[in-house]
C-alpha cells in the first residue's frame, strides 16, 4: 500500500520513479493482483496518470484494461474506471488533451515540451487514431462494450457511451461496420434515449449522431427502432425552438436519419410526422431578442424542412411532402414568419429559402403563395414585397439570392403564375396608383446597379420559361424611355442597351449587366419564331453581335463573345425564313464571311468552359460567395446544354442538308404514325383477349361452384327420401293400430283436429307456391330456349359470354327456389313427425269422436299430396341437370371462338411480319440500284476521260426519239 500512496502522491523515502516505470509496476500489478481492491487501486492509479502520460499508459495498459472489462464484470466500480482509462487514452477532444505533453525519454527525467497548438493537436489525432485502430483489432471488444452499455449502473453505462462516441470519431467506417453485425447492436444503442438521466440521453444522442453519419443501412434500423417518435418528444419536452443544447443535438440526428435518405423521408411523412413540425415555427407577435441558441435551433428545423422536398429527391416524394405541409398548415406558418416583424436576418433568408423549396413545382402550394398579403397599408402581395426587397441594393446579398429563388421556384412550371406577372406589364393592366411585379422588374432591369439588373433579367426570364404564349405576349410591353419621344418594345429597350449609343455601351459595359440581358434575350426568343422575327426586325442587332463574336477581347469579355454567339444561333435554330435580308441561308453566309465558322463555334464553347458554369449547373439554388460571381443560372445552363449542340449542327449544314433532314423527318413522321397506329390495335386486340379469358375464367369457376352446389341438393335430396321413407313406415304402422282400436284412433284424431287444420292451410299454401314455380319454370325454359337459338346464330366470343353469364344467374335462380322449396317439404315433415308425437302421448286420454274415419281419409289424402310434391321435385331437378348439360355446351361453343380469335391474332401477326420483310426487301433493291447507277455513271466518266464516245441518258432519250420520228414518217409515205 506504500507504492499506492506514492503513486497518488503520499510522500515516500528515496528516490522517486519515473512515471514509464510508475505505469509498469501498475500494469503488473493489474495482471498479478488476485484481491480485487488490489486491481481496483492499480486501474485507478492509471486512470488518473491517463490524461497526463497518455501515450505509456495507452501502449502499456490497453490490454490489462480490456482484460479488467472481460473478468470483473460484476464490480461496476473497477469496470468504471477501466473505460475512463480507456475513454482519457483514446478520446482527442482539445479540452480533454489541453494538459497533454510529449512522450517521456526512457530515462527518469521528463521534460514538458510546448509545441504549437497546431502541431499538438495533429499529434493527439495521429495518438487516437492509433489506440483506436489498436482497439478494433478484435471486433469481439466493440461486443463487449455494446454488452457492457446494458449495464445500468451510471459509473459503467456513461463512460462507456463516451468512449463508444470517441471510437467512432476517430475510425467511424470500421466501428460502423462492427456494430451493424453485432446483434442487436443498434437496438441497444437506442436504449439510450429511454435512459431517465439527462447526462447519458445527452451523450447517447450525441453517439447516435456519430453512429449515423454516412451510413444508410444504420441510419435505417435507428428509423425503424422508433428513433423519429422519441426525438420528437424529446424536443417537445425540451421546449421546441426555445430550448437548449439538447434540441440542437436531436435536429442534427434528425438531419442525419433524413438526408439523402429516400427511405427514411418516406417513413418520416407516413408516420404522419411532418405535422408535428408545425407548432416549431409558432412565433409571437414580439420578435426581439432572439437567443444565439433559438436562432440556430431554429435554422436547423428549417433545414429539416428543406431536407423533406429538397429538389435533388424524387419528384413523387417531394410532391407527396408539399401536400401534406399544406395540409397540415405548415406552410402557412412559414408564410406567417416570413412576414412578420423582428425576425433575425439569417432566420429570414433561410425562411425564404425554405418556403421557396416548399412552394416548387407544387401549384396548389404557389397558389397560396400567391394569395399571402403582407400585413402593410395598403395590403400589398407577399411576391411584390419580396421583389422589393431583391431589387434594393442596401439589402443583404444572401437575402437577394433568396428572395430570387423564391421567386423562380414561384414560377417553375407555373403558368398561371407566369401569365399573371407577365399580365403587370402590358398596357391594359398597368395600374399607376398601386406597384406591381413587373414594374419592379423593368426598375431593376434599367437600374444603375448591375446585380439588380441581374436579377431581374433573370427573374424575367423564368417567367418566360418553356411558355410560348407569355413570350409573344411580352412582345407588346411598351416602355416610356422619355417625354417627348415615342415609346419602344421592351425587346428594342433591351438591345439598345447592348448595342446603341456611346453612354448606353458604357453603361452596358459591366459584364455582369451585359450576361444578364442576354440570357433574358436567350430564353425569350428560344422557340419563339415571332419573338426572332422581332429580334432581326431591328437592323442593327445582327451587326453588332457579329461584331462582338469576331473581335479579340479580355478574358472578361469571353463569356459576352459566348453568349452573343448563342444568340446568333438561335436566331438561325428558330427563324421562319419571313424576313428576306436575314433568311437562315444568309445568316449562316455572314458568319462564314464575317466570322467563320469554327471560330463561332470556338466562341460559342467559351460558355461551357468558364469557371462558373459548373457550378451553376449543380443545383436550383442561387448560392454565390460574392455578387461578382453570379453570372450564370441554373434553368440557363440547361438551354445551353440543350442548343449548343444543336446550334453548332445547324450552322455546318448546307441548304441541301437541311432539306433532306427535312424528308427524312417527315418520313419518320409517317412511319411513327403507322406503327402508332398498329401498335393501338394490337393493345385493343390484347384488352379484347384478357377480357375474354377473365370472362372464361369467371365461367368456368360458376361451373365448379354450381357442380358442388348440385352434389349438395342431391346429398340431401337422398336423406329426405330416406326421412320419408321412415316416415311412412311408421304412418302405416299408426293407422293399422288406429284400424284395430276405434276408440284410441277416435281419441288421437279427435287432439289432431285442430293441427290436422293447421297442416291442410299450409299444404294448400303450399300447392300455390308449386303452382307458382311451376309458371316461373316454364317461363325460364322458354327463356333458354330463346338464349339457345340466339346463342347458335351468334359468332362473336364476348356476346356468348355475356348470355352464358345470364344463364348462369337464371340457374342459380332455380336453384335457390328447389332449395326453399325442399326447405319447405323438410318443415312439413318435421310438423308431422310432431302429431305423430302429440297423438302418442295422448293415448292414455279417451274422448269419443264420431269423425275418425274422414280424418284417416284425409290423412292418406295429404300423403298422396306429398308424394304429388317429392315427384315434382324430381321432375325440377333433372330439368336443373339438363340446363347444366346446355351450358356445358355453350362454353365449349365458347372455348371454340377463343381458339378461333387466337388464330386470327397469329396469322396477323404473320401479316405484320411480312409486310416489314416486304418493305425492308424493297429498301434494299432501291440501295442496289442507287449504287449500282452509282457505278454505272463512274465507269462512263472513265470512258470519256480514256476518250471513249459515251451516250448519256439525255442523248439516248434524244435518239429514240429522233427513231420514232422516221419511223412515224415511214408509215406516212
Amino acid at each position: 500500500m506504500n507504492f499506492f500512496r506514492g503513486v497518488m502522491g503520499g510522500q515516500a523515502a528515496g528516490p522517486q520513479p519515473s512515471g514509464a516505470e510508475t505505469i509498469q509496476k501498475l500494469c503488473d500489478r493489474v495482471a498479478s493482483s488476485t484481491l480485487l481492491e488490489d486491481r481496483r487501486d492499480a486501474v485507478r492509479a492509471l486512470k488518473s496518470l491517463s490524461k497526463k502520460y497518455r501515450m505509456e499508459v495507452g501502449t502499456q495498459a490497453m490490454d490489462h484494461l480490456i482484460t479488467i472489462l472481460q473478468t470483473d464484470r460484476s464490480d461496476s466500480e473497477i469496470l468504471g474506471y477501466a473505460l475512463d482509462t480507456l475513454y482519457n487514452i483514446i478520446c482527442n477532444d482539445e479540452e480533454e488533451e489541453q494538459d497533454a505533453v510529449t512522450p517521456l525519454p526512457a530515462s527518469g527525467k521528463h521534460k514538458n515540451v510546448s509545441m504549437p497548438d497546431e502541431n499538438a493537436q495533429k499529434q493527439a489525432d495521429d495518438l487516437g487514431t492509433q489506440f483506436t485502430d489498436k482497439f478494433i483489432e478484435d471486433p469481439e471488444h466493440i461486443t463487449l462494450l455494446l454488452t457492457l452499455l446494458e449495464d445500468f449502473d451510471f459509473h459503467v453505462r456513461w463512460p462507456g457511451v463516451k468512449l463508444l462516441t470517441s471510437l467512432l470519431k476517430n475510425q467511424g467506417v470500421q466501428v460502423q461496420g462492427i456494430i451493424l453485425v453485432s446483434p442487436m447492436g443498434v437496438s441497444r444503442l437506442m436504449d439510450l434515449l429511454a435512459d431517465s438521466r439527462e447526462v447519458i440521453r445527452n451523450d447517447g444522442l450525441l453517439l447516435l449522431q456519430q453512429l449515423t453519419k454516412g451510413n444508410a443501412a444504420i441510419q435505417k434500423i435507428v428509423a425503424f427502432e422508433n428513433a423519429f417518435e422519441r426525438l420528437l418528444d424529446i424536443i417537445s419536452e425540451e421546449g421546441s425552438s426555445d430550448g437548449g443544447i439538447v434540441v440542437e443535438d436531436c435536429l442534427l440526428l434528425l438531419l442525419n436519419l433524413l438526408k439523402n435518405n429516400s427511405s427514411n423521408q418516406n417513413f418520416f411523412k407516413e408516420g404522419s410526422y411532418i405535422q408535428r413540425m408545425k407548432p416549431w415555427f409558432e412565433v409571437g407577435d414580439d420578435n426581439s431578442g432572439w437567443s444565439a441558441q433559438k436562432v440556430t435551433n431554429l435554422h436547423l428545423m428549417l433545414q429539416l424542412v428543406r431536407v423533406m422536398v429538397s429538389p435533388v429527391n424524387s419528384p413523387g416524394a417531394t410532391a407527396s411532402c408539399q401536400k401534406s405541409m399544406y395540409q397540415c398548415g405548415l406552410l402557412q406558418q412559414l408564410c406567417t414568419i416570413l412576414m412578420a416583424t423582428g425576425v433575425p436576418a439569417d432566420i429570414l433568408t433561410e425562411t425564404i429559402n425554405t418556403v421557396s423549396e416548399v412552394i416548387r413545382g407544387s401549384q396548389v402550394n404557389q397558389d397560396y403563395f400567391a394569395s399571402v398579403n403582407a400585413p402593410s397599408n395598403p395590403p400589398r402581395p407577399a411576391i411584390v414585397v419580396l421583389l422589393m426587397s431583391m431589387v434594393n441594393e442596401r439589402q443583404p446579398f444572401v437575402l437577394r439570392c433568396a428572395v430570387l429563388y423564391c421567386f423562380q421556384c414561384f414560377l417553375y412550371k407555373n403558368q398561371k403564375g407566369q401569365g399573371e406577372i407577365v399580365a403587370t406589364l402590358l398596357p391594359s393592366t398597368i395600374d399607376a396608383n398601386s406597384i406591381s411585379a413587373g414594374q419592379l422588374l423593368c426598375g431593376g432591369l434599367f437600374s444603375a446597379d448591375s446585380l439588380s439588373n441581374w436579377c431581374a433579367a433573370v427573374a424575367l426570364a423564368h417567367a418566360l420559361q418553356d411558355n410560348l404564349t407569355q413570350k409573344e405576349q411580352l412582345l407588346r410591353v411598351q416602355l416610356a424611355t422619355s417625354l417627348g419621344k415615342p415609346p419602344v418594345s421592351l425587346l428594342q429597350q433591351c438591345t439598345n442597351i447592348l448595342s446603341q449609343g456611346d453612354k448606353i455601351v458604357r453603361r452596358g459595359s459591366k459584364v455582369q449587366t451585359r450576361v444578364g440581358l442576354l440570357m433574358l434575350l436567350c430564353t425569350w426568343i428560344s422557340n419563339c419564331p415571332i419573338a426572332v422575327t422581332h429580334f432581326l426586325h431591328n437592323q442593327e442587332n445582327v451587326p453588332f453581335l457579329t461584331a462582338q463574336i469576331s473581335e479579340n477581347l479580355g478574358e472578361d469579355e469571353r463569356l459576352v463573345q459566348g453568349l452573343c454567339a448563342l444568340l446568333l444561333g438561335i436566331c438561325i435554330l428558330y427563324n421562319d425564313n419571313s424576313l428576306e435580308n436575314y433568311t437562315k441561308e444568309k445568316l449562316k453566309q455572314l458568319i462564314e464571311k464575317r466570322i467563320g465558322k469554327e471560330n463561332f463555334v470556338e466562341k460559342l464553347g467559351f460558355i461551357t468552359k468558364h469557371e462558373l458554369y459548373s457550378r451553376a449547373a449543380q443545383k436550383p439554388q442561387p448560392v454565390f460567395p460574392s455578387p461578382e460571381q453570379m453570372l450564370f443560372d441554373h434553368e440557363f445552363t440547361k438551354l445551353v446544354k440543350e442548343l449548343e449542340g444543336v446550334i453548332t449542327k445547324a450552322v455546318h449544314k448546307s441548304s441541301e442538308e437541311e432539306k433532306k433532314e427535312e424528308e427524312v423527318k417527315k418520313t419518320l413522321e409517317q412511319h411513327d404514325n403507322i406503327v402508332t397506329q398498329y401498335k393501338e390495335l394490337i393493345r385493343e386486340q390484347d384488352a379484347q383477349i384478357q377480357e375474354l379469358k377473365e370472362q372464361v375464367a369467371s365461367m368456368t369457376a360458376q361451373h365448379e361452384q354450381m357442380q358442388t352446389t348440385v352434389g349438395q341438393q342431391l346429398s340431401q335430396i337422398q336423406q329426405h327420401k330416406d326421412q320419408y321413407n321412415i316416415l311412412k313406415l311408421k304412418l302405416g304402422k299408426e293407422n293399422q293400430s288406429q284400424s284395430n282400436n276405434q276408440a284410441d284412433s277416435t281419441q288421437m284424431n279427435g287432439l289432431q283436429t285442430e293441427e290436422l287444420s293447421q297442416l291442410r292451410e299450409e299444404v294448400e299454401e303450399l300447392r300455390k307456391q308449386h303452382a307458382l314455380l311451376q309458371s316461373q319454370l316454364g317461363d325460364k325454359d322458354a327463356l333458354i330456349r330463346s338464349l339457345k337459338s340466339a346463342s347458335a346464330q351468334t359468332t362473336e366470343g364476348s356476346a356468348e359470354g355475356s348470355d352464358n353469364t345470364k344463364r348462369l344467374q337464371e340457374l342459380d335462380e332455380l336453384r335457390s327456389q328447389l332449395q326453399a322449396q325442399s326447405e319447405e317439404i323438410t318443415q312439413l315433415k318435421s310438423e308431422r313427425q310432431d302429431l305423430l308425437r302429440k297423438a302418442e302421448d295422448g293415448e292414455s286420454d279417451t274422448v269419443p269422436s264420431s269423425d275418425g274415419s274422414l280424418d284417416v281419409a284425409k290423412m292418406s289424402e295429404l300423403e298422396s299430396r306429398l308424394a304429388a310434391q317429392t315427384s315434382e321435385t324430381e321432375r325440377l331437378k333433372e330439368e336443373a341437370k339438363g340446363l347444366s348439360e346446355s351450358r356445358a355446351e355453350l362454353e365449349q361453343q365458347l372455348a371454340s371462338a377463343t381458339s378461333t380469335v387466337a388464330i386470327l391474332q397469329t396469322e396477323k401477326t404473320k401479316l405484320q411480319t411480312e409486310v416489314q420483310e416486304s418493305k425492308k426487301e424493297q429498301d434494299d433493291l432501291l440501295m442496289l440500284l442507287a449504287d449500282q447507277d452509282q457505278k454505272i455513271h463512274s465507269l462512263k466518266l472513265r470512258l470519256k476521260g480514256l476518250g471513249e464516245t459515251v451516250e448519256d441518258d439525255d442523248d439516248l432519250d434524244a435518239r429514240d426519239q429522233t427513231d420514232d420520228d422516221d419511223e412515224d414518217e415511214d408509215d406516212e409515205d
